[in-house]
C-alpha cells in the first residue's frame, strides 16, 4: 500500500548558470509530496491501525526533518560565491547550503537523502520511502526515488 503526504513552503533560490529568469534572485510556493509505501498495520488496539501511517506523523516528521528548514530560507549553492557572500551580510538571515545549484532535481535527491532514514520501518510494517516529489510551480517538478 501507498500513501502520500503534501506539504507547502516558501523559499528563494537562483541558478546561477540558467539562460533565463532564473538565474535571477527568486522566489517560489514550493510543495514537497512524500509517498511511503508499507503493509496496512493490523494490531488491535493501536491508533494506526488500518493504515501505513498516520497522515499527522508523516507531516511532523517532513517538518522536524526538512521542511522547517527550508521554510523562508534562500536555497543557495556553495558555488554562488557572490549570493552566499551577500546573505551573510544579513545579520540572522535564514540561508540554506547545497553542494549543487538548488534546481527542482537536486532538491528532491537532498530531501529524499535526508527524509528516507527518518521514515523507515518505524512500526515494523515494511515502511520505506517510496519518492519525494518537489514541485517548483504548480506545473513543474521532480522527482527522487531509493537509486538516484
Amino acid at each position: 500500500m501507498r500513501i502520500t503526504r503534501r506539504l507547502e513552503f516558501d523559499a528563494g533560490h537562483r541558478i546561477p548558470d540558467h539562460a533565463s529568469q532564473c538565474q535571477h534572485l527568486h522566489g517560489h510556493r514550493y510543495a514537497i509530496e512524500i509517498t511511503l509505501a508499507g503493509d496496512v498495520i493490523t494490531a488491535e488496539g493501536v491508533a494506526e491501525r488500518g493504515m501505513v501511517m498516520d497522515f499527522s506523523e508523516v507531516r511532523d516528521i517532513a517538518r522536524r526533518e526538512l521542511v522547517d528548514a527550508w521554510d523562508h530560507a534562500f536555497l543557495a549553492w556553495r558555488g554562488d560565491r557572490k549570493v552566499v557572500e551577500f546573505l551573510a551580510t544579513l545579520p540572522g538571515h535564514k540561508t540554506v547550503l547545497f553542494d549543487e545549484p538548488p534546481t527542482a532535481e537536486h532538491l528532491a535527491v537532498t530531501a529524499y537523502r535526508v527524509l528516507e532514514p527518518a521514515y523507515r520501518d518505524r512500526y515494523g510494517n515494511n515502511l520505506r520511502l517510496e519518492r519525494v516529489r518537489i514541485y517548483e510551480t504548480p506545473n513543474c517538478w521532480a522527482d527522487a526515488t531509493k537509486n538516484e
